[in-house]
């Protein structure tokens, strides 16, 4: 009898071992009944089993097993609850929860980290056989602990089409289970929530498609399992067409065998052929399946017959929580445990009078209720899932202070981002307005309900256009909207964006009948309104007659950042609406757009890039202001079309007094990057539109010329700085000799004569531009030649000085008037710009450069550094313009796409690829364009440089680089020259070097799968 008995066992243990190890490799194991195939059969259908694996966990079951007293088999049964945000005397109780009734689990609630994890090694420690430690985390770890990271609810990602990133968000929610020495977590929700009232799944749920929510529901199941931890199923049979909750009531579900085939049940049919290793069973009244007016939880008919016999089931079955009304009413505690035993249930979770409970348990084994038979079969299935999860043999969880590190890495906040990025859904664009693409013809507002100034959606809408901004953090203000109202007007495109929505219907899903009466006015009165949803998509249902309308779900900063991006075809919307919305948008619907090259923000690991590395450049710049490089500065590295790092440093002097912080939109003199920025854009739009022939020579579009020295340059040669121009000429002396200002130059009132603003209270005559002209003609040429009488390269600012004049004389336009008509305006550059302060820019927004004693007298700031350059108002072709890293990173990454960005094409492929090419032995140089260095080395370019690599610096302390080899844009700012034009610590400490080095070592193979 003991040897048949001891056979049983085994037999059991190994159907059980392998029906809870299928899910290592779902697609490869043949599902089999166990009924009809014998026990060699069942295990070797499991090629992640060999016989050594499978000898270790049936030896440790059966040891194990045979050790057990009755109590300690019944305790196996019960997963009390608990939490790392209380008291000793609290945790002392569960301690001798544990230890007096040998309890098999333990699911932790409100909490941290660190607590937790120092606790499961305490709670481990009471107990002789290892807990399953679990956490009811769907959307993460923070959706329970304090510190840890929140994923997008699953509605959320019910929109998204990329299932692999859904598997990838499961693998790396278990990861972090593991970390904290979670072995279960109780996800995913695969209800099909028909139901919008449904006040308990609702955002939990992948949505109203059964067959969505099936492949998501395995893609996350699978994810989990894949990271060693168990995946539950929950709340089977189907919780999503229900109007009460469970927690409060039992719901009824009134659908007879015909719909609940064919709705909920499927995603359950679908995660157990797909191995999932558990399911919840919820506390709904369910008549097709169970006469009595009883919970599904107690009910035989549905968790034995429908679960384990009908759908073969064969892993671990779980209660819904046993605390809840939804099953307590009317019952006593131990009754409704006992009655949920009986029922088919291997683990009750979050039990109530547990030590009644077991003696009932053991009262009903004892009456022939339940056999010990039973209650070895099940215990086995829990020791066997023990095993399987690794906690056979214990190891506590490492508890340091790197912990919330470790389990917030750059990784999982790069997945974040991409499953809010790709869950982003245009419901309608009947304007076809989005994404936004003239730029230089549409007037932008955006006007911010439920939220503050300053807000993250609103910020990155102003990194893309000149978007007049308003916020109102709440929703009911009756005189904000009347005065929005009034200073919108018609002609404007009107972003709106609502937020701290809400996810239930009873709370109108927080939108206010003050905001959606606001918006039908706008709309009523001929605005283009763009209304931007930041909440549950049922609540679209308010604004039917909005013509744009996008659903972002939830208002994570990375939602509100994807919308934004998605508005100006920084990236594509791919969602797709996880629910229908109240006939007015299907199931699935979702205008897909697409992405017009514009840049876009995020995380360095979603472009394969190492953030660890690129945080060297962090230690680079607090030395360099530290020394005394520069007082402060920006920094910026795209990388595939994404800026990854976007930082200010330091301040915009040295005083302490007052503070004056780098900003993003700090204005930065650039030098002589003006010379790309500027007067090489117009050269090359010049030349690809047949106006300008670089082969030409400049006296044939500057007759001047004829008869000077400079008559036979060529324009190829003086874009390559070798057509023998001297490098410099001083000619700012020329307008103070003796040290002092001549009559014609040195006025401190504004008047009909003077309009050329040098510096604050400081201005010139106009003629002093042709002043400086004929100054350039009559400078001398150099004598430096090679062996075969060629000027050598000598990088020469009267060079640019020159292709100035031969821009506007060809253009028939200002240089500064070309260039913002043709690339800054359209571009959304607008903080890119020419004598700042002559047009209107606050003193606070510009980083002052040197306190000039020999010339202008005076701190600049917001006029021209370069002294050349003043003399002519502040506009020149080789300096006097003023920007920010996000725009030049605009320029820049135009010029990277050859000539593409925003939907519209700036210069012909051919264009930029021409200009950046070395044609010449006499220099590294291209066709204006600074390029890699030759052996010799450069002071600001990385050695890790490719060839078809190009940019220019500037002598304020700028940089501009782009890599069509490693897809790289690199811009950094600084104002080195203040005070002091002689501090070169920026050239000595080789600062920009290395901070492009770091950018180059930072990019590696991305782990990230692409969108």
């Amino acid at each position: 009898m003991i040897r048949m008995l001891k056979n049983k066992l085994v037999y059991l243990g190994l159907s059980v071992l392998w029906a809870l190890t299928a899910w290592k490799s779902p697609k490869s194991i043949e599902r089999v009944s166990t009924e009809s195939q014998p026990v060699s059969s069942l295990v070797l259908t499991n090629p992640m089993l060999d016989s050594t694996r499978v000898s270790a966990a049936q030896l440790w079951v059966d040891s194990t097993l045979s050790s057990m007293t009755l109590d300690e088999k019944i305790g196996q049964f019960f997963v009390i609850g608990t939490y790392s945000n209380r008291y000793e005397s609290y945790y002392a109780t569960i301690d001798r929860l544990i230890k007096a009734y040998h309890v098999g689990g333990v699911i932790f609630f409100q909490g941290d980290p660190y607590s937790q994890a120092e606790l499961s090694n305490r709670y481990q420690r009471q107990s002789r056989i290892p807990l399953i430690v679990s956490l009811d985390a769907e959307n993460g770890l923070g959706m329970r602990l304090a510190l840890g990271t929140s994923f997008p609810h699953q509605m959320t990602l019910g929109a998204i089409q990329n299932n692999q990133l859904i598997y990838e968000m499961g693998r790396e929610i278990g990861r972090q289970c593991k970390r904290i020495g979670v072995q279960m977590n109780f996800a995913p929700v695969v209800d099909v929530n028909s139901n919008p009232l449904n006040p308990i799944i609702g955002y939990r749920s992948f949505g109203e498609d059964p067959v969505n929510v099936a492949e998501k529901g395995k893609a996350y199941a699978r994810g989990l399992q894949e990271a060693g931890v168990l995946a539950c199923a929950k709340h089977f049979p189907g919780h999503g067409d229900t109007h009460t909750d469970s927690h409060r009531t039992l719901p009824k579900i009134t659908h007879d065998l015909a719909r609940l085939n064919q709705f909920e049940l499927p995603p359950f049919r679908a995660l157990i052929e797909d191995s999932v290793a558990s399911i919840l069973v919820a506390h709904l009244e369910v008549p097709a399946y169970e006469s009595r007016p009883i919970a599904s939880t107690l009910s035989a008919p549905i968790v034995t017959d429908l679960l384990k016999n009908q759908l073969k089931f064969n892993g671990l079955v779980v209660t819904d929580a046993m605390n809840m009304r939804g099953v307590t009413k009317g019952k006593l505690a131990p009754e409704a445990n006992l009655q949920a035993l009986l029922a088919g249930n291997d683990l009750l979770l979050q039990p109530e009078s547990v030590g009644a409970s077991v003696q009932k348990i053991k009262q009903a084994i004892e009456s022939g209720q339940i056999s010990e038979e039973e209650i070895n079969r099940r215990v086995q299935k829990i020791l066997y899932a023990k095993h399987r999860v690794g906690l056979v043999p214990y190891q506590a969880v490492p508890v340091s202070k790197t912990l919330v590190k470790e389990l917030k890495t750059p990784q999982s906040e790069a997945l974040r981002q991409q499953l809010y990025e790709n869950a982003v859904t245009v419901v309608k664009n009947d304007q076809s307005l989005i994404p936004f693409v003239q730029l230089d013809t549409l007037k932008l507002s955006a006007i911010a309900i439920g939220e503050s100034d300053g807000n993250v959606f609103q910020n990155t809408l102003r990194k893309y256009a000149n978007v007049t901004c308003y916020a109102n953090g709440t929703k009911t203000d009756e005189r904000f909207f009347a005065e929005m109202l009034a200073k919108v007007d018609s002609s404007q495109v009107v972003i709106v964006s609502l937020h701290e929505m809400r996810q239930k219907v009873a709370q109108n899903y927080g939108v206010s009948w003050a905001s959606v009466e606001f918006i039908k006015q706008l709309v009523k009165r001929g605005n283009r309104v763009v209304v931007c949803a930041f909440g549950n998509p049922y609540s679209l249902k308010y604004f039917p007659t909005v013509p744009t309308l996008v659903c972002g779900y939830e208002g994570d900063p990375y939602a509100q950042m994807a919308v934004a991006e998605v508005l100006f075809g920084a990236i594509p919307a791919l969602g797709k609406l996880p629910v229908s919305v109240e006939g007015l948008f299907p199931v699935g619907h979702g205008l897909p757009t697409q992405a017009i090259g514009r840049l876009s923000y995020g995380q360095p690991e979603t472009v394969g890039m190492n953030s660890g590395k690129l945080q060297r450049i962090d230690a680079i710049m607090d030395e360099s202001i530290r020394k005394g490089a520069f007082p402060g500065g920006q920094v910026l590295v795209a990388h595939k079309g994404r800026v990854v790092w976007q930082k200010n440093y330091g301040k915009l002097t040295y005083n302490l007094t007052p503070f004056e912080p780098v900003r993003d939109t700090t204005l930065y003199d650039l030098a002589s990057v003006t010379k790309v920025a500027a007067t090489l854009q117009a050269v090359m739009l010049l030349n690809e539109n047949g106006l300008l022939d670089l082969n030409q020579q400049v006296s044939y579009y500057l007759p001047e010329l004829i008869g000077t020295s400079k008559e036979h340059l060529v324009i190829r040669d003086v874009l390559m700085h070798q057509s023998g121009l001297l490098a410099y000429q001083p000619f700012w002396e020329r307008t103070k000799p003796q040290g002092i200002f001549s009559p014609d130059f040195d006025v401190r009132v504004d008047t009909l004569n003077y309009t050329l603003l040098v510096a604050r209270d400081l201005w010139t005559k106009p003629a002093t531009i042709d002043s400086v002209w004929k100054w350039v003609v009559n400078s001398p040429m150099t004598g430096q030649r090679d062996r075969r009488g060629q000027y050598k390269f000598i990088y020469s600012d009267l060079g640019l000085i020159m292709l100035r004049r031969l821009v506007e004389q060809v253009s028939n336009q200002p240089l500064e008037e070309l260039v913002q008509d043709a690339f800054y305006e359209p571009l959304g550059m607008y903080n890119t710009l020419f004598s700042p302060l002559w047009n209107g820019v606050s003193d606070w927004k510009i980083a002052p450069t040197e306190d000039d004693r020999v010339f202008r007298e005076v701190l600049l700031r917001g006029t021209v550094h370069d002294q050349n350059a003043a003399i002519q108002g502040g506009v020149s072709g080789h300096a006097g313009l003023f920007s920010t890293a996000n725009d030049l990173a605009i320029l820049m990454q135009m010029n990277l796409q050859n000539g593409y960005y925003g939907g519209r094409r700036y210069f012909l492929p051919s264009t930029v690829p021409m200009f950046s090419h070395n044609y010449t032995l006499r220099s590294h140089r291209g066709l204006g364009w600074d390029r890699q260095p030759d052996a010799n080395g450069n002071a600001y370019i990385s050695s890790f440089a490719s060839p078809r690599a190009f940019g220019h610096s500037g002598f304020t302390g700028t940089l501009v680089w782009a890599d069509p080899a490693t897809d790289l844009v690199l811009i950094f700012l600084s104002n080195r020259v203040h005070p002091n034009a002689n501090n070169n610590l920026i050239t000595s400490l080789r600062i920009r070097r290395r901070v492009m080095d770091a950018a180059y070592e930072a990019i590696e193979t991305s782990i990230i799968s692409q969108k």
